[in-house]
């Protein structure tokens, strides 16, 4: 007996949405509130908010099985198109895709998109044999293999199997393991159709019948080393790394459980800003990401970005994006960037933000010249960081 399909109610990213009283059950509510604070902010029926559930996405996007029988499914405020842009820059993909492959009107099919690239190019690898590499181990054998272990063998003289030392060349490697247990949360995700499913888990069967399955976070993808034999894994790792990024640990117990897919689209457009600037940087210019500065023994911060001159090292620029559209820019985060340039005595400190803002921002805080400038995602997103980077003072941008 095929099984109903789950109540679906759809949210888009810091957008408030009201749904009636009858249309949440309370079990339900506690439980978005209980796991998912962080994600969703939640008011439950009350006088104030007219007897009705009061929902907004704390900027995340995505699906959330909050029960077998209920789902969430969040919206972006941007394109899809976009995002998908984002998500090539932000986790370097490198996919060349024809023209009309991403014009996708849901979440669910980027989603599927790359799950189908993925499974794909790892079936291309397995016909071509996976990467191998020699690993060492120990083992008592009958026979001598590689290097035996002396000691060992003259304290148990009596012992026909000796101590040994050696290489094996196999498959069962981590390279070849993440891509294992990428394909298993894929599988677990419940976003792809069956057409894309049915090559997911063909791939996971052939994976399956030559690696270990062991669980991998993303941090596991990333600086991985790449030569000549596996250079192309490091695109199916950049994917791996998508999935495993923005793929959340099932509340409920049970394999048949569905796993939230969410994407932190502050995350998101900070990463993509960065890797944007990094193959689009000025002439004369290089960026750092994630730069540590230390304001006091006790205190140490990172900042998104710099802009720093090639020949002197100079920073020319301290950048902070910020994945929200405020009226103006706050006190704090005026603050936090002006203590970013005093702390690297750069004299440019730019907020960027991914719409205009209504107040916005341009002012002299000492000798430091603070800006809000606009990276937009409404539109083509080159020409949008081209005119951002025009936008930049071009005194120092020769």
């Amino acid at each position: 007996m095929k099984p109903e399909s789950p109540q679906i109610i759809e949210l888009t990213e810091y957008q408030l949405a009201t749904f009636d009283r009858d249309s949440i059950s309370e079990s339900v509510g506690q439980k978005i509130l209980h796991n998912y604070a962080k994600q969703i902010e939640i008011e439950f029926p009350n006088p104030k908010t007219n007897n009705k559930w009061e929902l907004t996405s704390k900027g995340i996007v995505g699906n959330i099985p909050i029960t077998p029988e209920f789902h969430i499914f969040i919206r972006p405020k941007v394109p899809i198109a976009n995002l998908f842009g984002m998500l090539e820059y932000a986790y370097k993909l490198k996919i060349k895709f024809p023209i009309g492959q991403i014009q996708c009107q849901f979440l669910e099919q980027a989603y599927e998109r790359l799950a189908n690239i993925l499974a794909q190019k790892i079936l291309e690898r397995c016909r071509k044999g996976l990467y191998r590499d020699y690993l060492s181990k120990t083992e008592r054998l009958a026979y001598i293999r590689g290097r035996v272990d002396l000691r060992s063998a003259l304290q148990k003289p009596w012992d026909v199997k000796l101590k040994c030392h050696y290489n094996e060349q196999t498959g069962d490697i981590e390279d070849n393991q993440i891509l294992a247990w990428t394909l298993f949360i894929i599988g677990r995700s419940g976003l792809c159709g069956e057409l894309v499913s049915s090559t997911v888990r063909k791939a996971f069967h052939t994976l399956q019948g030559v690696v270990t399955i062991k669980s991998f976070t993303a941090q596991a993808c990333i600086d991985r080393n790449y030569h000549r034999l596996n250079q192309d894994y490091q695109l199916l790792h950049a994917l791996c790394r998508f999935f495993l990024e923005n793929t959340g640990p099932s509340h409920e117990t049970g394999d048949r459980e569905m796993l939230p897919f969410l994407i932190n689209m502050a995350n998101l457009y900070e990463q993509f800003v960065a890797e944007w600037l990094n193959a689009n940087t000025p002439k004369g210019f290089f960026v750092k990401q994630q730069y540590r500065v230390t304001h006091d023994q006790n205190y140490s911060d990172r900042i998104d970005l710099l802009l720093c001159d090639i020949e002197t090292k100079k920073v020319h620029y301290v950048l902070d994006t910020k994945y929200k559209v405020p009226d103006k820019v706050a006190k704090d985060d005026l603050n936090q960037i002006v203590a970013y340039a005093n702390a690297l005595n750069c004299q440019n400190a730019i907020l960027i933000y991914p719409q205009n803002l209504k107040q916005p921002l341009n002012i002299k805080h000492g000798d430091i010249q603070v800006r809000s400038l606009t990276f937009s995602l409404n539109s083509d997103l080159h020409r949008a960081g081209k005119t951002f980077l025009t936008s930049l003072p071009q005194k120092t941008l020769s």
